[in-house]
């Protein structure tokens, strides 16, 4: 069983890997924003895998679009998966906003006495 987890967790990293690069080179159009693959989780099976994606600066509608993108290229990165790691199923990707790093800013600014503190 843990060689399972194991390899899952190796998987997942690869995923992680392709995809932030895919990203990197230009492949969805941020500007002003950083997109960041956060964290890439595969079924067992590795027939399906829910990339999550958290962002630094632009507006909520500049995330949502990106986000849209995303979507529209699933095909796409799923194509480069394929060709880039050779497994025997490619995951068809499921795209989420990760909320954790907005989350940890926030607690941040208010332990640190943010703006809503006087």
């Amino acid at each position: 069983m843990a060689e399972k987890v194991d390899r899952l967790t190796r998987v997942n990293e690869l995923l992680k890997r392709e995809i932030a690069n895919a990203i990197e080179r230009g492949l969805i159009t941020a500007p002003g924003m950083l997109v960041s693959v956060t964290e890439v989780r595969a079924s067992v099976d590795l027939r399906n895998a829910t990339v999550y994606i958290s962002f630094f600066g632009g507006t909520p509608a500049d995330r949502r679009k990106v986000m849209e993108e995303l979507e529209e290229q699933r095909t796409h990165f799923q194509q480069k998966l394929a060709r880039a790691l050779a497994f025997k199923h490619t995951p068809v990707l499921l795209f989420k906003t990760d909320h954790r790093t907005e989350l940890g800013d926030r607690v941040f600014e208010l332990l640190n006495g943010g703006p809503d503190q006087e």
